[in-house]
């Protein structure tokens, strides 16, 4: 577990004073402790949340691996050898040295630490410093070192909690894994609540409403279901982005994900991105890897074919002729699977399902024969890597325009797959469909219903619908749902598949069965259907109860402090 330092200094014996010189390139601590300094200690706690500080692409919150592979959202994809630690992880088959799973631990260990030094920093600030900026930017850090610690939570259940009174030499070698993260997280987040403003000079500054919105988050997954549908409530009637605009869903589901688009008012908290700015460190590296394969100019990305949509997943978007979802999980019956083009040439005949569908499909996923946003239509086999490993479907939903290119989009890297467009941690339509969660729990169906019917009526917008030659590019079909909510399983199970077509591919959906409860049951389902279609990826694979909940402890961790100190979690 490491911390980082931003602070050096030598300090001799002798009494030469001309020998004491700070080390080369460090700040001494009267300018970080000035308002300046602290403000930029803080930036350097921001700059930690994509991962690629320190850590790696792996530590970043939008999950793909850890969140949507895991969850079934999506298949690795590429060829069985290209970046292979994933391997592993998408057929439950985890390993302590594993990489890819160091990446997660100190990524976001190291975004801990920053928030820690500035905290440290603000204890010994100058005194022209005044109290209104010291409380903002404690705050500011806590609901940061609270967002780290969820990821952590998340991924391996209890870790070491250190916070600004645990440092080199104090002890922090010796905290162990086994206090609950969960009152810590809260104590963050309620303190960010209670001290953020409301509006900040910099959209991407977290601000009070993404401090209530994340403590009820914390609340939903402790099934503190009372707290979170309260503060919720609170969020829904009055919350603000942080540049003053009052919490709505867009009216085009696509353009939530619109470079042009950042920081709109479905935008509650969000890594922010930017292109052409000198250094693609500042655009969004969350998906370099997860574009079409070999698309050359008609297309975006050019490379690599990772983080094919499952098989799975785009028939759960199959709809009835009412417009509502397969709650019954029928979607992968024959005769409800979506058609797709698996195992034929791009130069083959193709006929294009004709069924049923929400339109949020074609928002999410690149299919053969619909536009890919302004490119070309999905041409099939030829954007795809390996279909017989990944299946015949392309990621779309955090994909970039035509018309973005060399603006929204950076060229001066490796791949043009480096983005302006931000990943929202925490947008709108989430917070709906989780406090649609806590209502279906304290008993108000109809609340719960009402929360959903809204984010459906987004989706349902015709003028947002995927067109081709004037018209829908398919048969899009949804609706909201007109009978009244009387039974509480059943408005449980609309709830939480809503989640899964409206959250697709955005890392949420292993957490949210984890949660729930479910992840034997609908993994092990998940698996089964999609080894009958990549059998060499999936074929064999199991999820484990009680143990592929989360993630091992980084044996390397473990040997750096010592088994007296962390425990390695259940079954590994």
């Amino acid at each position: 577990m490491a911390a980082t330092a931003l602070l050096m200094t030598l300090f001799f014996s002798c009494k030469e004073s001309f020998l004491e010189k700070p080390a080369t390139g460090a700040v001494s601590e009267e300018l970080l402790t000035s308002a300046k300094g602290l403000e930029g200690a803080l930036i350097a706690v921001y700059g930690q949340i994509n991962g690629k500080g320190a850590g790696g692409r792996m530590a970043s919150p939008s999950n793909w691996v850890w969140g949507s592979i895991r969850g079934g959202d999506a298949n690795k994809g590429t060829d069985p050898g290209d970046y292979s630690d994933i391997n592993p992880i998408q057929r439950y088959e985890y390993l302590a040295t594993q990489g890819v799973i160091s990446e997660k631990w100190a990524g976001n260990y190291e975004g801990v630490a920053r928030a820690n030094s500035v905290l440290r920093l603000v204890a010994k600030a100058n005194p022209d410093v005044t109290d209104a900026i010291k409380k903002r930017i404690s705050a500011e850090s806590r609901f940061l070192r609270g967002h780290y610690y969820f990821e952590l939570k998340k991924a391996f259940g209890n870790t070491p909690y250190v916070d600004e009174m645990v440092d080199y030499g104090s002890g922090i070698e010796k905290v162990k894994n086994d206090a609950d993260l969960w009152p810590r997280i809260e104590a963050d987040f309620k303190f960010a609540y209670d001290n953020l403003p409301a509006t900040q000079d910099a959209a991407g500054r977290a601000n009070k409403w993404a401090a209530a919105a994340y403590l009820a988050k914390a609340y939903l997954y402790e099934k503190k279901y009372a707290e979170a549908k309260a503060l919720f409530d609170l969020v829904i009637a009055n919350g603000q982005t942080t540049n003053g605009k009052k919490y709505a869903l867009v009216p085009k589901y696509a353009d939530v994900f619109r470079a042009s688009n950042d920081n709109n008012p479905e935008s509650v908290f969000a890594v922010q991105a930017a292109a052409n700015t000198g250094s693609v460190n500042n655009a969004n590296p969350e998906f370099d890897l997860n574009w079409p394969y070999n698309t050359g100019t008609n297309g975006p990305g050019n490379c690599c074919g990772f983080f094919q949509p499952s098989f799975e997943l785009v028939n759960s978007h199959r709809t009835t002729a009412d417009g509502l979802p397969l709650l019954d999980g029928s979607y992968n019956a024959a005769g409800n699977a979506v058609v797709s083009d698996m195992g034929l040439l791009s130069k083959a005949a193709f006929t294009p399902d004709a069924g049923n569908l929400d339109p949020r499909l074609d928002h999410s996923v690149g299919r053969r024969a619909i536009p890919f946003l302004d490119w070309i239509d999905h041409p099939g086999a030829d954007w795809i890597r390996n279909q017989a490993n990944g299946g015949p479907f392309s990621p779309k939903k955090f994909a970039y325009y035509k018309t973005d290119v060399g603006s929204l989009q950076d060229n001066s890297s490796w791949t043009p797959g480096y983005t302006a467009i931000n990943y929202a941690v925490i947008r709108f339509a989430d917070v709906l469909l989780m406090a649609a969660e806590a209502e279906v729990e304290a008993g108000t169906l109809e609340k719960a219903r009402e929360y959903v019917n809204m984010v459906r009526a987004r989706a349902a917008n015709a003028d947002g619908f995927v067109k081709k030659g004037g018209a829908p590019a398919a048969k899009y079909v949804i609706n909201t749902y007109k009978t009244a909510w009387t039974d509480k399983e059943v408005a449980r199970s609309a709830v939480r598949f809503e989640r899964k077509l409206e959250l697709a591919l955005e890392g949420h959906r292993f957490f949210d069965l984890v949660r729930w409860g479910t992840a034997e049951k609908e993994l092990n389902a998940y698996l089964k259907y999609e080894a009958t279609k990549l059998s060499g990826a999936l074929g064999g694979a199991k999820f484990t109860a009680n143990k592929h909940e989360v993630l091992p402890i980084p044996q390397s961790q473990i040997d750096l402090q010592g088994n007296e100190v962390l425990k390695q979690n259940p079954g590994y």
